[in-house]
């Protein structure tokens, strides 16, 4: 049998999967796995990145990925800076870059930075030497969610090559489902995506999923689901009328997870819409993932953020 080649991290950011290789993207689970070990112990702390400073750059509100950034850090003994628009220099017209180029001036080491503009990560990336993490621009990509989704189906059925996965609900609208489309797709599984047909992207069967309408198939055949949250404050196209009717059309319920496998995961990225997207039933069910999905995001954001930090750096 051959040996298993190692594989050696070199890139300053994490800006997306769709920039990942195949092994890249394990080589981030592998190391996830082992910070996860970290988490169990009484004192969950390692001084792998002390004397390191991170600034969680917010121009996006959030709850569980600046929360689970910053515990991340922590965990790594890193110093943390937390930053969000309603509080810094951005309110009097400071650019992004320009922002990002005072902390680099401060000697921070790693910028995580959200941002309701596609591609800031990749625009922060190049004008600045150190390290940037997405953590979500616009409707590109939220990679670090991606991997922790990702990580958790691993985690719960193994390998993932040959796994059957549907992602149920707002595609058109989600970093989420992009960047679970790209690592899921590089690691072998079966990627059906489902959504009113006002909310799928033209021409998103080009990433290599399946496109359907219909939610009871998709449930009928998936190992795994991940339900994604309705966002109605960006339907400018009126794909359903109401929530009510969302719900009884793509719902997830305990009557329709009759007919699964026996043993489907169930996902959510949060947060989660209860009676939109999936009942309560099924949120707090024997099926879900969703709070251990919250835990594994910061055993993956652990991996991201010591990954980062080991790649050589060139002056630009």
């Amino acid at each position: 049998m051959t040996a298993k080649k190692a594989v050696t991290w070199t890139k300053k950011d994490l800006l997306g999967l769709e920039y990942l290789t195949k092994e890249e993207i394990e080589l981030i689970l592998d190391n996830a796995r082992s910070f996860k070990e970290v988490l169990a112990r009484p004192l969950r702390k390692v001084p792998t990145l002390r004397g390191k400073t991170i600034v969680n750059l917010f121009y996006e509100p959030s709850t569980r990925t600046r929360t689970s950034f910053e515990l991340a850090a922590k965990r790594l003994s890193a110093d943390v800076i937390n930053m969000v628009k309603e509080s810094s220099s951005i309110q009097k017209g400071e650019t992004l870059i320009d922002t990002a180029r005072n902390l680099e001036a401060l000697k921070i080491d790693i910028i995580v930075v959200r941002h309701n503009c596609s591609g800031a990560a990749m625009m922060l990336s190049r004008a600045v030497n150190i390290s940037v993490v997405n953590a979500g621009d616009g409707w590109h990509e939220h990679p670090t969610q991606g991997l922790l989704d990702i990580f958790t189906l691993r985690e719960k059925l193994g390998s993932i090559k040959g796994l059957n996965v549907g992602i149920i609900g707002d595609i058109a609208h989600s970093r989420v489902a992009r960047s679970n489309i790209w690592g899921l797709t590089k690691l072998g599984a079966n990627v059906t995506v489902c959504a009113p047909k006002k909310l799928i992207p033209a021409g998103i069967e080009k990433l290599g999923v399946k496109v359907t309408n219909d939610v009871d198939e998709v449930i009928k055949k998936a190992d795994a689901i991940n339900v994604l949250r309705m966002q109605f404050e960006r339907d400018e196209s009126r794909a359903f009328p109401s929530k009510i009717e969302y719900f009884k059309t793509f719902g997830i319920t305990e009557e329709r997870l009759k007919k699964a496998k026996k043993g489907i995961i169930v996902m959510h990225p949060g947060p989660i819409n209860r009676g939109v997207e999936m009942s309560a039933e099924v949120a707090d069910g024997a099926n879900s993932v969703i709070l251990e999905q919250v835990t594994n995001g910061i055993a993956v954001r652990m991996a991201v953020l010591y990954l980062v930090s080991t790649a050589k750096r060139q002056k630009k």
